[in-house]
């Protein structure tokens, strides 16, 4: 029986040499791959008590959805700045070159909610982080944080310190 990392695509030296890019697409163009991909995701989930999904665009909401409407709970959006149409409140973090602003509606977690956040991917953490802020600024409370992958050797989990994250797969260096 395979595995889903055995529908992960891995790309050598891309976008620059010495890169190993692990493709997310090749688990998404197989059906296997895709249900092994959320089951995984499921399963790191079993027994915790939670209100919420919360996925960033684009890739937290092909696994944060399924992964919301298999286990009967809400799913809320994280979008890029001006994407979503109501009141919302926003987080800028540091990209590698540059900086990125995230938004979600003021709306869109009641205080004392309990959030799991699903992404397809940790790399240096800062995104997730930035949601961390959101749900806390809004009174939710994070119980979880799961991705399918993570690169461990560009330490994302450095700034998510004193929270509980969890891979289905995790890969060594960058």
């Amino acid at each position: 029986m395979k595995r889903v990392e055995d529908y992960v695509r891995t790309i050598p030296d891309f976008p620059e040499p010495g890169i190993m890019f692990r493709d997310v697409t090749s688990v998404l163009q197989d059906a296997d791959g895709l249900q092994l991909a959320i089951q995984g995701v499921e399963d790191l989930l079993k027994g915790l008590e939670f209100d919420a999904v919360v996925g960033p665009e684009s890739r937290g909401f092909i696994f944060g959805v399924p992964v919301a409407y298999n286990l009967k709970k809400s799913f809320i959006p994280v979008r890029k700045k001006g994407k979503l149409p109501c009141e919302t409140i926003e987080r800028t973090y540091d990209l590698e070159y540059g900086t990125a602003t995230i938004e979600m509606h003021k709306d869109a977690i009641k205080p004392g909610q309990k959030v799991v956040i699903v992404d397809d991917l940790i790399a240096t953490g800062g995104t997730i982080e930035a949601i961390t802020k959101l749900v806390e600024e809004l009174g939710g409370e994070v119980v979880k944080i799961v991705f399918l992958m993570e690169l461990e050797g560009l330490n994302g989990r450095e700034k998510l310190q004193g929270y509980d994250v969890d891979s289905v797969i995790k890969y060594p260096g960058k």
